[in-house]
């Protein structure tokens, strides 16, 4: 038998602590569950935030959460996992950015926390106890990490740029169909 080893137990307590609290807030997301607002709710608290198109926008991020939160807990696909999140994050991380740092303040304080974890945990791996390690790391390959995070970059660069062109489009001109509700920007 194998001693246990306390680099590989710190990073399962860590994984399935940050899996933990990423399910919970993508069920939100998704069902409702713990008090969220569901898809429906979601997909309107995207379009108010400017993400479009907001359904999709709403089931893309509770499934990075939700899903990125399970395969971290789990230490499945961990390159994967945390790069969905981190990219996730980094679309939350441009809506509280306007409110500063601070969470207290609504800044962007905790999604860059949750983004920077699942990016260390993404990066570092698993550990020994992980599905990861028991399947022989075949979704933890490096050529997975790199191709993970160069997907997650390009997808969140793609999703922030979008909504930030929306959002200048939306105070350079008040009177524009976007301020009566009307999706002005492609889908």
């Amino acid at each position: 038998m194998t001693p246990l080893n306390r680099r590989d137990l710190g990073l399962l307590v860590l994984r399935v602590g940050t899996g933990a609290v990423l399910v919970a807030h993508g069920t939100q997301k998704l069902f409702g569950w713990f008090g969220g607002g569901g898809l429906e709710g979601t997909a309107k608290g995207m379009e108010a935030m400017g993400f479009h198109p907001p359904k999709q926008s709403a089931m893309a991020a509770g499934i990075a959460e939700a899903g990125g939160g399970v395969l971290l807990a789990l230490g499945l696909a961990t390159p994967a996992a945390g790069a969905a999140v981190t990219g996730n994050m980094a679309g939350a991380v441009s809506v509280h950015a306007p409110a500063g740092f601070f969470a207290q303040s609504g800044g962007f304080e905790y999604p860059a926390f949750l983004g920077f974890t699942a990016a260390a945990i993404g990066v570092m791996g698993p550990g020994r106890y992980s599905l990861d390690h028991v399947t022989r790391h075949r979704f933890d390959g490096p050529w997975i990490l790199g191709a993970a995070f160069a997907a997650s970059a390009l997808a969140a660069s793609a999703v922030v740029g979008k909504r930030a062109k929306g959002q200048i489009g939306a105070d350079v001109d008040p009177g524009s169909e976007k301020d009566q509700g009307v999706d002005t920007l492609e889908d």
